[in-house]
């Protein structure tokens, strides 16, 4: 089909209905809401994340990209607090009506995001805006009763980890914003790795059982390592200290970094990698690392929780390294 959707209920019935198919719960999306049944056992944990244009994304990116996008950071959030994802609903705001072509690549891109990250559409709304394009996704999880890992209950001599690598997504944004400023630096795979990264965050719905098995606390590192570790720590009345040495860098990041140490804030304060931080206590250690055998990513030892105040990430002569703001901030 070409040109514009014409209406609310054709942009729901074609594009969206078909997301909600396998969930008895979302009644084909003919109702006012869903419903979610609640197991004996389980509690519902849930978390919004809305992504704007402008800010999150760029208004040109792929529909799908974007679709993919949208779902993955509120999936993250669900992952990080050891639960697994069930179902969610979203509301779309449009400056003006979608074409047809856009509406079915972001449909595809929910379908592959929900495939990938096993949950399903049940429910939400369309609406029009004089800003730009804003995606407001509500993501449900469940998670055995009393286990959900919150971020602010670590204790001091607890062992930080994190997952898979930092700073490829605040690279790949710079890559992504101005590709022509690093064609020399790196092959186009590896640009091309970073960018992805950028656009396609993969939440870490496989952790669940293991955060719920050994975490002490726990989040997802989406507004940078410095500023993500702050709040976990801030919230125990401790300190996050890290070793530079230790931060796991991606084989494309380490060569950026490598030729140009500017990009080394990518690493401390750049977002989206929505990878997750996580605490384990000391006498959880060794159980803890026979666990990881059935882990299939990485995951790096980076730091520890001590007595004191804010985060410190110390060189190989144990000295702080300068991480200014360390983070974003929506309102800085």
């Amino acid at each position: 089909m070409t040109g514009r959707i014409s209406n609310e209920t054709e942009l729901i019935q074609t594009y969206l209905a078909p997301l909600a198919a396998g969930y008895s719960g979302a009644f084909g999306l003919h109702d006012d809401a869903a419903l979610i049944a609640s197991e004996p056992g389980f509690d519902l944990v849930v978390s919004t994340d809305p992504i704007i244009a402008g800010v999150h994304f760029f208004a040109n990116d792929r529909a799908e990209d974007i679709a993919w996008k949208a779902l993955a950071v509120n999936t993250s959030d669900l992952s990080a607090k050891g639960a697994a994802p069930l179902a969610y609903t979203m509301a779309l705001a449009f400056p003006e009506a979608p074409e047809h072509s856009w509406m079915a690549a972001f449909a595809g891109g929910l379908k592959e995001a929900q495939a990938a990250f096993g949950c399903h559409l049940i429910g939400g709304d369309t609406d029009r805006t004089t800003g730009p394009l804003s995606i407001s996704i509500t993501a449900f999880g469940r998670v055995p009763k009393g286990q959900m890992v919150r971020r602010g209950t670590a204790g001091v001599g607890d062992h930080v980890f994190v997952t898979g690598t930092l700073g490829d997504a605040a690279l790949g944004l710079e890559i992504h914003r101005d590709p022509s400023r690093f064609q020399s630096h790196l092959p186009a795979s590896d640009l091309r790795f970073l960018v992805g990264r950028y656009l396609r965050p993969s939440p870490r719905v496989e952790m669940a059982a293991v955060l719920r098995g050994f975490a002490s606390a726990a989040l997802d590192v989406s507004d940078g390592l410095v500023k993500d570790a702050g709040r976990l720590a801030a919230l125990a009345g401790a300190r996050a200290e890290f070793q530079l040495s230790l931060l796991p860098l991606s084989a494309p990041a380490r060569q950026l970094i490598a030729k140009d140490g500017g990009h080394m804030t990518a690493l401390l304060g750049g977002g989206d990698d929505y990878e997750i931080l996580f605490s384990v206590p000391e006498a959880r250690i060794a159980d803890f690392q026979k666990a990881l055998k059935s882990v299939r990513i990485p995951i790096a030892e980076i730091g520890v929780i001590v007595a004191g105040q804010g985060v410190a990430v110390l060189n190989e002569r144990g000295q702080p390294v300068e991480v200014g703001a360390g983070g974003y901030d929506h309102f800085k």
